[in-house]
């Protein structure tokens, strides 16, 4: 998923019972003022809305973390932070986004998944932290961003069909996955050479030349 699509999450969004992610939106920062900087639209292309299906390692840790987050809530009780949704429309009166609000206001409170242990919603900041981490002690230059690319080239090397990746990808084009998602690295460069070598059966050149 990209950022946008992972913090844009709500649990309404997570069908346990199906096993399955609806990815229908973004969130994206603006500017901000006294009620929030956070706002959900479309996603990127009308391709990107799609639904993807969760590994048993993602639906046990899902479904760890809507029990620990209502651990949370019960801890903080009143200081605990919700959130709801505005419409957002433009100057025809036609909605455009939904702004994302602190309060409490049942009616219309959206769980957004990726909180601090208070309910707090930072968006895409959340990850600001854990990637200062990454780069400055780790001295592992990359992005969040990077685990879409990471996960295409290595489904693609276990034998998926790039269609497939390009759909779970939110790609409309295989032309996007292939030109920009899938890179090539020393083993996948060494397996190139090593299929040419079975083909041609160059064991047995070798040989002949030796015998000669």
């Amino acid at each position: 998923m990209r950022t946008g699509e992972v913090f844009a999450l709500t649990w309404e969004d997570v069908d346990f019972e199906n096993r399955t992610i609806r990815i229908n939106k973004t969130v994206y920062c603006k500017i901000k003022d006294n009620e929030g900087r956070w706002f959900l639209g479309t996603t990127k292309t009308v391709g990107s809305s799609r639904i993807i299906y969760m590994c048993d390692t993602l639906y046990e840790i899902l479904s760890k973390f809507k029990k620990y987050q209502y651990i949370n809530r019960r801890f903080y009780k009143s200081k605990y932070k919700y959130y709801y949704l505005e419409q957002a429309k433009n100057k025809y009166g036609k909605l455009i986004e939904y702004k994302i609000i602190e309060g409490n206001n049942k009616k219309k409170n959206v769980e957004m998944i990726f909180v601090k242990k208070d309910g707090t919603y930072i968006g895409t900041d959340i990850i600001k932290y854990p990637y200062r981490i990454i780069h400055k002690e780790l001295k592992i230059n990359c992005r969040f961003y990077d685990l879409r690319g990471s996960f295409a080239t290595k489904v693609l090397r276990s034998g998926i069909e790039i269609k497939d990746i390009s759909t779970v990808l939110g790609h409309s084009k295989i032309e996007t996955t292939e030109n920009y998602y899938i890179t090539s690295t020393k083993d996948t460069l060494k397996k190139v050479c090593e299929s040419f070598e079975k083909e041609i059966d160059l064991k047995i050149i070798s040989k002949n030349i030796i015998d000669d």
